[in-house]
């Protein structure tokens, strides 16, 4: 089973959930939002350092997609639950930038953010000493190249769904992992097969 069609069959189980939750089933939605959790921690923690925030907001996400549960349609449902957290995040962010010890969305390239990606790759495989390496040169990566290769290979998400959620168009997206698998090859000339390989390119 390749990853798009292990994505889409987790999208089935994740949408049975989702209907089970409209309808009042408190323990359904439970199930959904342990499901998701890990996924919006990670993608959540690269836009702010600040952890206990991360955890809030994706509890204050919860709570709201909860309350408003009869009123939402769902197609996809983990871009649904990503989408909505980077809209509360960047709404949180204006309001209050001056008082929280936040960073600015676009300084989150300036702190190394990809501990949480390396927990996600390391959940899915074992790493070899070339592998490492292309973990580090993630690091080197600017912010939104990052989260575009995180949604791509990580989430699995196509360039017009990453382009939804970023909010930017297809062309963009295209340009930022071309941007970005570029760059990673650069840094590593001798073990550029192997990012292909990671990166499902061949």
């Amino acid at each position: 089973m390749n990853k798009r069609q292990r994505i889409a069959e987790e999208n089935i189980v994740l949408l049975d959930l989702w209907h089970q939750s409209q309808a009042g089933d408190s323990l359904a939605f439970c199930q959904l939002a342990d499901k998701q959790y890990r996924t919006l921690f990670n993608y959540a923690s690269q836009f702010t350092s600040d952890r206990e925030f991360v955890k809030d907001s994706i509890q204050e996400l919860l709570i709201h997609i909860w309350e408003k549960r009869e009123s939402i349609n769902i197609q996809f449902v983990t871009i649904y639950f990503l989408r909505a957290l980077r809209n509360q995040l960047m709404q949180e962010f204006r309001r209050n930038n001056a008082s929280q010890a936040l960073l600015d969305i676009d300084d989150v390239d300036q702190i190394s953010d990809y501990q949480t990606i390396e927990t996600e790759i390391e959940r899915r495989e074992v790493f070899t000493e070339n592998q490492v390496k292309v973990r580090s040169a993630l690091e080197e990566l600017p912010r939104r190249q990052k989260e575009a290769i995180f949604l791509k290979y990580f989430e699995g998400m196509d360039n017009e769904q990453i382009a939804d959620l970023m909010q930017v168009n297809r062309q963009s997206v295209a340009n930022l992992l071309f941007k970005g698998i570029t760059s990673l090859k650069t840094q590593m000339h001798w073990i550029s097969m192997i990012v292909m390989t990671f990166f499902n390119f061949v």
